[in-house]
């Protein structure tokens, strides 16, 4: 396997106000692990939590945001302020399209079309929206808005 481009520990930090992210930033990334719009898509670990087609987020300073979401804190059982160590790897792998997304998209050619064109990362921004939903009627919901979207041609 080839040599991480993170692996530190690191503060959780949260953005002030209701509904503030928590995360890591991560400075020092090389140039050339970043696409064109400037995310990185890694894989690897934040302390035992496994993270696969993980964008990180561009800062304004030329670091790196990676977002640590309820369930990821949840898991690893930190919060605000703990220290986290983080192993990470850049990740050139095709985008992972679950089968219950696909086989919806399928049925609708335009659609499916549509999709195959977008950029891995709008893929992915579409697959997360679907996946990290609680309910199956929402998750159900959400793949029938997402057809009607690429129908239109409608990027995430």
């Amino acid at each position: 396997m080839a040599n991480p481009i993170v692996d530190k520990t690191y503060k959780i930090k949260k953005k002030a106000g209701k509904g503030g992210w928590s995360y890591v930033v991560l400075p020092g990334i090389p140039s050339g692990a970043k696409s064109t719009l400037g995310l990185v898509r890694v894989k690897g670990f934040v302390d035992t939590y496994e993270l696969r087609q993980f964008n990180l987020l561009p800062m304004k300073n030329g670091s790196m945001l990676l977002p640590l979401k309820a369930p990821l804190r949840k898991a690893i059982k930190k919060k605000e302020g703990d220290g986290v160590h983080v192993t990470l790897f850049v990740d050139r792998s095709p985008v992972d399209i679950p089968e219950e997304i696909l086989d919806s998209v399928v049925d609708s050619p335009r659609a499916y079309e549509f999709f195959l064109k977008l950029s891995d990362s709008n893929k992915k921004y579409y697959i997360d929206w679907i996946v990290d939903s609680k309910k199956i009627e929402t998750k159900a919901a959400r793949i029938i808005k997402m057809i009607k979207l690429l129908e239109k041609g409608k990027k995430f």
